[in-house]
């Protein structure tokens, strides 16, 4: 299995959890591992299932073969965190570039990875709020700690490509974040603090006007976070890296109105980070808003639209670092300034047993790139660019279900354009322009799924997709960098193109208990990697380049049992073998694994629930090797942690929180860029929260 050892599940954590010298927890540790182990065979949750929620219809004509993972409310408070992506690992399958929680990770590599297919800054899946995207419009990467906690009522995970529906970036999948509803009166609050001189402080107020519900919500987060670098490499250039970041969220409307459904929200985002050393540092300032207007879904026509935009102020700067990592230079210093707008708009024809849907959507990107070169503490040139990109693409979708059979079949035609794109220099004797060719790119993405239902508690299903990326303006025009390793930018990048397949079953059981398994292949041509082009003992520089063709093959297993019972359990497990099978440019890459992508994942949640007593979550989630390079040259060592969340209800009005994160503390690999850096060891917090008014 590539170098990194044998992976034996669950019994990935058992050597050190028998180490706790708490008897209490390690029994209870012991327990859980077995009973997880003994649930193996037998596994997703009840919220995952084959539904037309994953597409754009909002009624539920039949089932489309598409597999969901769902985390409702109860979930996501179940398992509390500081940020929404650590929450989102409790899905076998999910992955970001690197294994670190964006609590302390540069956002510029928390792209999303699902089913295997990996990622870079960049994400290969498409966030979603509500019908709008939040991928980063200039890099593709998420910033997780955008919306306040409390604003999430749930998120949906559909894995396999969904471009057929939303266009770019749906290359993997699609992440769908429900906002909460909007209610007449509410007040929530909740302040916590812990280890890492972290705190956390989220407050909610809705009130109901004559005519408009209205929210506003905030949340702060600070940090003083780790030294990441791994302590027989850290040197004295190696600080804690860090974040501060503080959001705003504003909402009018009616979301839950019974005739029609009618919104605007605004948010405001504010985030600055230390990177690990002195001089490497990033900020970002976002401001987003969403308006949208559904018709009522018991009508035979039923109707949605959406604007939305963005305004993005981004910095970072970089520096070169000696190999005794004693001293420090700053090398670079970049500022992006990127506007974004767009619009989508989709309608659903009903009829007895068909539904038609159709629609189309729009997207323009303007993105302006000011990079200060420096050189021994002198600026030696300014080197701007200007660019713009527009995605506009229109769908058809018609569901049906007949007998014991439903299904979908699904068409998108999207145009991808850059355009107006413009570099020049300035040094101190003479200004270059180089302008770029306009580009533009058509792809067809179809999409075919079926379903047979066996009675009521047993379905197949099979389907076949296309789906495509385009790069983003951080792909093709900017240089990024992080720890010591440099990525070169490369205008000459093309669109990644997946072609795909899987087939699975679903078995509902007595007591609450649904499994589930799925076999899916994806095959990704010319897709965006981190090509080597020189390495010394402490720095590397690649080149983004298409690299061919990757394929990511393999089998996602989960169950939930005994949903709603005060003692319930999930189970989750990918096994994803992704490998270079094409690149003419370097043949010694093919059979070489995707980097960041591990053969086996796997987790594990065991809730407990005695109101009048407390609730409590226990968490595993373990991870094979992988490699950190294209060469696979770089191995991170294979991982177990083991999470702890606990809730009491001290008052009608008044609960009491507790998180332990990694209670085994086992570091993991995060990347070797060549120096080591490593994730967080056991970090605790505890808190109140308050609510006063109808429970959001």
């Amino acid at each position: 299995m590539g170098g990194g050892g044998r992976f034996r599940g669950f019994d990935l954590g058992l050597p050190l959890i028998r180490r706790l010298t708490i008897h209490r927890l390690r029994t209870l540790v012991l327990l859980f591992a077995a009973a997880s182990a003994r649930a193996q065979t037998a596994l997703p949750p009840v919220s995952e299932t084959i539904t037309v929620t994953a597409d754009r219809s909002p009624i539920p004509i039949g089932q489309t073969a598409k597999t969901v993972y769902t985390l409702d409310s109860a979930q996501l408070h179940d398992y509390p965190s500081p940020v929404l992506d650590d929450t989102l690992r409790q899905h076998a399958g999910f992955e970001l570039f690197r294994r670190s929680s964006s609590r302390t990770t540069n956002p510029t590599s928390q792209g999303i990875s699902l089913r295997g297919l990996g990622s870079t800054a960049v994400s290969r899946t498409l966030v979603l709020e509500d019908g709008a995207p939040l991928n980063d419009p200039f890099g593709g990467w998420i910033h997780w700690n955008e919306a306040p906690a409390s604003t999430i009522d749930s998120v949906t995970l559909v894995t396999g490509g969904g471009s057929d529906l939303y266009g770019s970036s749906a290359l993997g999948g699609v992440v769908d974040i429900t906002p909460a509803q909007l209610t007449p009166s509410l007040f929530v609050a909740s302040a916590e603090g812990g280890s890492q001189a972290t705190s956390t402080v989220d407050l909610r107020a809705d009130h109901r006007l004559k005519f408009l519900d209205t929210m506003l919500a905030a949340d702060r987060l600070r940090t003083a976070g780790y030294v990441i670098v791994a302590p027989q490499f850290a040197g004295l250039v190696d600080v804690p890296a860090n974040v501060h970041s503080e959001s705003l969220h504003t909402e009018l409307g009616r979301r839950a109105f019974a005739i029609n459904r009618y919104f605007l929200t605004g948010n405001l985002f504010n985030e600055a980070r230390g990177n690990g050393t002195p001089d490497q540092t990033n900020a970002t300032r976002l401001w987003r808003y969403i308006a949208g207007y559904d018709t009522p879904e018991t009508t035979p026509v039923t109707a949605r639209v959406r604007l939305f935009g963005s305004d993005e102020g981004f910095r970072q700067s970089f520096s070169s670092i000696s190999p005794t990592r004693t001293t420090e230079n700053l090398t670079r210093i970049v500022f992006v300034r990127t506007q974004e707008l767009g619009a989508t708009a989709d309608a659903t024809f009903h009829l007895k047993r068909l539904a038609l849907v159709t629609g189309a959507d729009t997207r323009d990107i303007r993105g302006l790139d000011n990079e200060l070169p420096i050189n021994q503490g002198k600026t030696t040139a300014l080197v701007n660019v200007n660019s713009r990109q527009r995605y506009t693409g229109g769908f058809g979708e018609l569901l049906g279900e007949y007998a014991h059979i439903s299904g979908a079949a699904s068409i998108r035609i999207d145009a991808a354009q850059n355009l107006d794109t413009l570099q020049t220099t300035r040094t101190a004797t003479a200004t270059t322009q180089t302008p770029q060719p306009d580009r533009t790119e058509y792809v067809l993405s179809p999409r075919l799924g079926l379903v047979r239902q066996f009675g009521r508690h047993d379905n197949v299903h099979a389907s076949a997709f296309r789906a495509f990326r385009s790069p983003t303006l951080n792909e093709l025009y900017r240089t990024g960098q992080i720890g010591q390793e440099t990525t070169l930018a490369n205008a000459a990048l093309k669109s990644e193109r997946a072609t795909g397949f899987e087939f699975g079953s679903q078995l509902t059981l007595p007591k609450a208990t649904a499994i589930q398994a799925t076999y899916f292949w994806t095959e990704i041509n010319r897709p965006v990697s981190a090509v080597l082009l020189s390495q010394t003992p402490s720095t590397i520089t690649d080149k983004r380049e298409n690299l061919g063709q990757i394929r990511s093959r393999g089998v996602e297993l989960s169950a939930d049992a005994l949903r709603g019972h005060p003692l319930w359990f999930s189970v989750g497990y990918q096994f994803a073998n992704a490998t270079v099978t094409a690149f003419s440019a370097q043949p010694a890459y093919v059979g070489t694994r995707i980097p960041q992508v591990p053969l086996h994942s796997a987790t594990t949640q065991l809730h407990v629930s005695y109101p009048h007593i407390a609730e409590a979550t226990l968490a595993l989630r373990a991870s094979s090797s992988a490699f950190d390079d294209a060469a696979n040259t770089f191995l991170l060592r294979r991982f177990a942690t083991l999470d702890l969340s606990a809730r009491r209800r001290l008052t009608r009005r008044l609960d009491a929180t507790l998180l332990i994160q990694n209670l085994l503390n086992q570091r993991p690999d995060v990347s070797r860029t060549p120096v080591l850096t490593l994730g967080s060891g056991i970090f605790a917090e505890a808190g109140l929260r308050l609510r006063i008014g109808t429970q959001p």
